[in-house]
């Protein structure tokens, strides 16, 4: 492994430092040489960031050996890929606060193909689920990856539908890979690593926090060319992936659903707001054909 390479990884398992923060230090340093010489005032000088952070990072790079986590990584068979490296989602790079580094386990080939986000309520009706085996399989056929987020509800289902198709799905964590959440999903999550892919910005010890789920959101949209929201209330994570997505960039379709349900709320004032109607999967082909060749 790059010198590099490895130095990034350290700094981005030492606690408390936020991506901006790393980020910065990236700016000023790509190689990160400076912090494994200077002293801690020096870094805070150097970096432009606080003592404390400085101290931080000056005791965590001196007494962790990233090695050893590195060795309990490859033997789970997970892989780490950072923004410096070839084989990291050029589509991911692209947004305004890419992540530093991914840690996935899986078909890392995936991350090579077109991917759509698939994302909407936790508490899906029988018209959510309807709509979904309606919608999936024919992106499926046109060789789209399926990416949500492991959550209840729409994304599960749009997880197991992609299998059951015999199509490729990721899934995107707000947690480390050795922390599932929901834990009830961890069977579905055991087999998504063995077939497909799971994927976090989180180390893998990472537990699973409340503001790590809408920030992994921008992961989805990010990594794909659209996002499909089938049934969303209106205050919803669903919603803030569809706004991502529009910061992004990237295409947003919103399934209708009935004036009177509060799961299509949400996604009756996206299609107010301009998403495109989805009612059938061609709303969502026609609109991706080609979307690559226009980038």
């Amino acid at each position: 492994m790059q010198l590099s390479k490895q130095r990034l990884i350290t700094l981005h398992h030492c606690p408390r430092l936020s991506c901006k923060t790393l980020r910065k230090i990236l700016e000023h340093d790509p190689n990160l040489d400076h912090l494994y010489v200077l002293s801690p005032s020096d870094i805070a000088s150097f970096y432009s960031i606080t003592h404390q952070q400085a101290e931080t990072i000056h005791l965590y790079i001196r007494q962790n050996n990233i090695i050893k986590l590195l060795s309990i990584y490859n033997e789970q068979n997970i892989k780490l890929i950072t923004i410096l490296d070839q084989e990291y989602p050029p589509l991911l790079k692209e947004i305004y606060d890419p992540p530093l580094v991914l840690y996935v386990k899986g078909n890392q080939d995936l991350l090579k193909t077109r991917m759509i986000g698939v994302v909407g309520a936790r508490m899906m009706s029988h018209y959510g689920r309807e709509v979904l085996m309606k919608l999936i399989p024919p992106l499926l056929q046109d060789k789209f990856t399926i990416v949500s987020g492991l959550a209840k509800g729409v994304d599960i289902q749009a997880h197991s539908l992609a299998m059951d198709n015999g199509g490729n799905t990721i899934a995107v964590l707000g947690s480390g890979i050795f922390n599932i959440y929901p834990k009830e999903h961890e069977g579905i999550a055991h087999f998504i690593s063995q077939n497909n892919l799971l994927l976090s910005e989180y180390p893998p010890y990472t537990a699973p926090t409340k503001w790590n789920f809408p920030k992994r959101n921008r992961i989805i949209s990010g990594l794909s060319e659209g996002v499909l929201v089938v049934e969303a209330k209106e205050r919803s994570g669903s919603l803030i992936t569809a706004d991502q997505a529009m910061e992004q960039g990237r295409e947003v379709f919103a399934v209708p659903g009935s004036i009177l349900s509060e799961t299509s709320q949400g996604t009756n004032s996206l299609i107010k707001q301009g998403a495109k109607l989805v009612t059938e999967p061609n709303d969502i082909l026609e609109e991706l054909k080609g979307w690559i060749s226009v980038r």
